[in-house]
């Protein structure tokens, strides 16, 4: 099963596939793809996502961008996939409409993985059925209703997640402060490495932020900084031929012993022996 919508004049793509292994080789060529990658069988699913093994277990999804590294280890299984590019539908433009950057996309926690009970299975299950027979339909507001279809999909899982992977000690006002941090991290990695320059960025104080996260998870918003650095890195060192310093420099840092020293910190070994280990 495959089922594509595109706009050549617009450069906008929306796919829904049952392999997305063996369907997404036409687009493994771009970089701007974002992708639901859904478990609809009964096994478990195992592949790599920026070097790491996840298993996805039957009637679990998780997301990933085109900043992701994904691996598929179990070509023989179907992956359910759903793809689209910013220019079809832009998830930070409609973010307060949706509220998922920072939970399912862009965030620098942990890859979001959202379990389905048998109610929510239905839902989203129908709404695929909706979906299908909306690419079966030829007229010109297709790509409208599509896109409509798509954000309640969104909407559905960022509900879940935050139900799921939240805890309900916080606020909404402080999951979107918790939200924000995510995707300016992600955005400004590579020029701000303390945490009051994205309190600065929300206006907040940086102990505020520090509190914030003590009780969203076990980091703290100096380590999350430091471990999204650090990924960048590994996805460099592992999935580019550039040296070391090379890398320093697209990283933002002057020195590469300090690039170096900044690495081992995190991974606890130096981006050379990371590099050899993954080469092996």
């Amino acid at each position: 099963m495959l089922y594509e919508y595109s706009n050549a004049k617009l450069n906008s793509l929306f796919i829904l596939t049952d392999n997305v292994h063996r369907d997404g080789v036409a687009y493994k060529q771009r970089n701007d793809i974002i992708k639901f990658l859904w478990n609809r069988g009964d096994e478990t699913i195992s592949f790599s996502i920026d070097g790491i093994n996840l298993d996805l277990q039957a009637d679990q999804l998780t997301t990933v961008t085109y900043f992701h590294k994904v691996k598929y280890l179990e070509k023989e299984k179907k992956l359910t996939g759903l793809l689209f590019n910013r220019a079809f539908y832009c998830i930070a433009d409609h973010d307060t409409e949706i509220g998922c950057n920072g939970i399912l996309f862009f965030g620098t926690q942990d890859l979001p993985v959202i379990s389905l009970n048998t109610e929510k299975k239905e839902q989203l299950n129908l709404l695929w059925s909706v979906i299908i027979n909306e690419f079966k339909e030829k007229d010109n507001i297709q790509g409208e209703m599509l896109q409509m279809l798509l954000k309640r999909f969104i909407i559905l899982c960022t509900r879940l997640a935050k139900e799921q992977l939240i805890t309900r000690d916080l606020e909404d006002t402080q999951i979107d402060i918790v939200r924000k941090f995510n995707v300016l991290v992600d955005i400004h990695f590579r020029e701000k490495r303390k945490v009051k320059d994205y309190a600065e960025l929300l206006y907040k104080a940086p102990k505020t932020l520090s509190n914030l996260f003590a009780i969203y998870n076990q980091k703290s918003p100096q380590l999350i900084i430091q471990e999204r650095v650090v990924l960048e890195a590994k996805r460099l060192l592992e999935f580019t031929d550039k040296q070391n310093q090379e890398i320093a420099m697209d990283l933002g840092f002057d020195d590469p012993a300090h690039f170096s020293k900044y690495f081992k910190k995190t991974a606890l070994m130096t981006p050379s022996k990371y590099r050899a280990m993954k080469n092996i």
